[in-house]
């Protein structure tokens, strides 16, 4: 089950059955049973509470995941997103919002089933990853 919390005022997706039913395919695709997965929805300071408290971080970033998973093949966590972020970077990437924020969603599902994105090879195989399930949600 995918949930969706909302701490960003005027935000809130607008098709979340959507983009429920898109995040569990990704799961799928990759082998992955999908469990319960929630998403928040902040600004910067928020995050950067978060980064700061839990991971020792002191600036701002756009996701933060922690897998919450008991088993190797099911899938659990909190992903908490800063719309603030997502923003900046669409404008950075002279990109839609809505893809960015794509991407953002994805990626968080990526990190929950095993991509990191530490090494420059490890960011390339996420970049390869967000590309080919981006297109997901269009469909």
């Amino acid at each position: 089950m995918i949930t969706f919390t909302y701490k960003y005022p005027g935000f809130k997706l607008s098709e979340e059955p959507k983009y429920g039913t898109w995040l569990k395919s990704v799961m799928e695709k990759e082998g992955f049973i999908p469990g319960e997965i929630h998403y928040v929805f902040c600004d910067d300071s928020y995050l950067l509470k978060i980064n700061e408290q839990y991971l020792d971080h002191h600036d701002f970033t756009d996701i933060i995941t922690f897998s919450l998973s008991e088993s190797p093949k099911i899938v659990r966590g909190e992903i908490f997103i800063s719309i603030d972020r997502v923003k900046e970077n669409a404008e950075i990437n002279q990109a839609p919002f809505e893809s960015e924020l794509a991407r953002v969603l994805v990626h968080g599902v990526l990190h929950l089933v095993g991509y990191n994105d530490h090494t420059e090879a490890e960011k390339q195989m996420m970049r390869s990853k967000e590309n080919y399930y981006i297109i997901l949600p269009a469909n």
